[in-house]
């Protein structure tokens, strides 16, 4: 039995399919596209940090983009050779759900993190204590 397997059983189809099949969501059709309020982003499946609005930006892909996690120590990068494509392909560390891949057309130079919505929760800055995240209040700043 796993660490997180009640976890994967309460997924959506949609959730399992990306994290757990490697899957695709549609683009512009997913949750967090359009997601620019303070807080962070966390696997969906293990609850860890992976992201912040910090590091988001609007890169008309159509998914969420980041230009850094919050630690490459939560974060996996593998070479994907699917699809007919070569890319980097970007997974949680603990639970090994698949998040999106990588790819080297950021804003300024930096690194384009193009994440499914669906390997994400989504916790606002106003609730980052009552969800037991606020250590991670430190990263903004108080504006």
């Amino acid at each position: 039995m796993g660490k997180y397997d009640d976890k994967i059983k309460a997924l959506s189809n949609l959730q399992f399919r990306v994290t757990q099949e490697n899957g695709t969501e549609p683009p512009y059709q997913n949750q967090y596209d359009q997601e620019f309020r303070k807080g962070i982003y966390v696997d969906i499946v293990s609850g860890k940090v992976l992201f912040t609005s910090n590091e988001k930006f609007e890169s008309g892909c159509g998914w969420p983009s980041f230009t850094n996690p919050v630690t490459d120590n939560e974060i996996i990068r593998k070479k994907d050779f699917s699809h007919g494509m070569i890319r980097t392909e970007v997974r949680s560390r603990d639970a090994n759900s698949h998040l999106g891949h990588v790819f080297n057309d950021g804003p300024n130079g930096s690194l384009r993190y193009c994440i499914n919505s669906a390997s994400l929760k989504f916790i606002p800055y106003e609730e980052l204590d009552e969800m037991g995240y606020g250590e991670y209040k430190k990263l903004f700043s108080e504006q």
